[in-house]
């Protein structure tokens, strides 16, 4: 009788199951598994024929990083309901295999904002804040949300659902000075320690005058620091969703008329500072601490700039080639890359020691054939031989198809990236 649990423990229990899986990873998964019962009409448990055919179907429409994340979702439905798991089968593999190749994509990257289009936008919205104070107008609220918002993700190189997580009590302003919030967890802490972030006073496009003023308005001493309003200009209670960020931020961004707006995304913040703090002199160090990564490649991939050499070679006049003249190419010959591959791995249950596992076996069966070294922050510096960029394509797929094979065995979730230091390059 001792060991029976309450209604109430057993309702902690499953919060604490459900808390140790994120939220949009739970929507997703269900997402993926509506998609495939509901609107391919698919059966449950699936064979491995019937998941070769729904990938058929999907490879023209969806991009290989969706049918991964679908194939990851029913993987795990199986497991959790003691199936047999058939996204391991060949025939699935091989399907997947044949729609990348069919099918390449490349990894799209938001564009970065300018300190000059953010400039632009609060100019607008100051201009527009001054205005509906003084006729009195409804979007006043509004207006001095989304300009505490696009400031303070800019400065602070927040994302999406980090600015809707920030709560009032969490921050603390001195006017002139600066401001801090806590935020306790991040996509990047993963063992949600929590951090205190600072930003300073600035003379132009200040966040901290903009958060003073939004606060001011708001007038409450607790809750969601960026919230809900509706049309008529009534503050919720709730904060805002995460999804609405890149709509709201390209809304203002049109208002101000800053060219090609629907260009940009939430990220953009995040790439915008990157890049502008870059230009400004700071190192990767102070980027890293200040943003949040844990390794330069992760910065390094939000810095949009020239390359070293782009000033140099612009001094090099072109020479064309006699009319009729042959292009001569270089014989075919193997070239080493020194690539950085990033693993982040996530177990499917709470104190599970599985990711440990799982990184020893892609370590021992993926990694060593490519004399890998580790680096700081968890990455892996490996050496690839291909003649071809077919070849390496072919090499680095394969590769991360056994990592993501590796993790679905042990019962974890994998994030992989591949990035080439000399050319940008990113392979997922």
């Amino acid at each position: 009788m001792a060991n029976q649990r309450s209604p109430s423990s057993m309702a902690s229990f499953e919060r604490y199951i459900r808390a140790a899986t994120r939220e949009n990873t739970r929507r997703g998964y269900r997402a993926a598994i509506e998609h495939y019962e509901a609107t391919w009409g698919g059966f449950l448990p699936a064979t491995p024929d019937s998941l070769a055919r729904y990938l058929a179907d999907h490879a023209e429409t969806h991009s290989i990083a969706t049918l991964r994340q679908r194939l990851a979702a029913l993987a795990r439905w199986h497991r959790d309901q003691g199936f047999p798991d058939p996204t391991k089968a060949p025939l699935v593999r091989s399907v997947l295999k044949g729609i990348r190749e069919e099918h390449p994509s490349r990894p799209r990257q938001a564009k970065a904002l300018a300190v000059a289009q953010l400039q632009q936008m609060d100019q607008w919205l100051v201009a527009s804040i001054q205005n509906a104070r003084d006729k009195g107008g409804a979007r006043l609220g509004t207006l001095l949300r989304d300009r505490a918002l696009v400031l303070l993700g800019f400065w602070r190189a927040f994302r999406g659902d980090e600015l809707c997580r920030l709560r009032i009590e969490d921050l603390t302003i001195t006017p002139g000075v600066g401001l801090s919030v806590y935020l306790a967890r991040s996509k990047g802490d993963r063992q949600a320690r929590g951090r205190t972030y600072k930003v300073p006073a600035l003379q132009y496009c200040c966040p901290v005058e903009a958060c003073q003023d939004w606060l001011a308005h708001l007038g409450e001493n607790n809750g969601p620091v960026f919230r809900h309003i509706n049309r008529w200009g009534h503050i919720g209670d709730t904060a805002l969703h995460p999804d609405s960020i890149a709509r709201l931020f390209r809304r203002v961004l049109k208002d101000a008329g800053v060219e090609a707006a629907d260009t940009f995304s939430g990220h953009s913040f995040r790439r915008g500072f990157a890049t502008w703090a870059t230009s400004s002199g700071w190192d990767t160090k102070a980027l890293m601490e200040y943003v949040g990564w844990q390794d330069a490649q992760s910065a390094l991939r939000y810095v949009e700039s020239d390359s070293p050499f782009s000033h140099a070679l612009k001094q090099i006049p072109a020479l064309e080639a006699p009319q009729g003249a042959p292009r001569l190419v270089p014989p075919s010959s193997a070239r080493n890359r020194n690539l950085i591959v990033e693993v982040a791995l996530e177990g499917q249950k709470p104190r599970s020691r599985k990711p440990d596992q799982a990184r020893e076996a892609i370590e021992a069966h993926c990694l060593r054939p490519f004399k890998s070294l580790r680096q700081k922050g968890g990455a892996y510096q490996i050496r690839v031989e291909a003649k071809t960029d077919d070849q390496l394509e072919e090499q680095l797929y394969e590769l991360i198809d056994e990592m993501h094979q590796i993790a679905s065995d042990k019962g974890c979730w994998i994030e992989i990236m591949i990035t080439d230091p000399a050319t940008g390059e990113t392979w997922d």
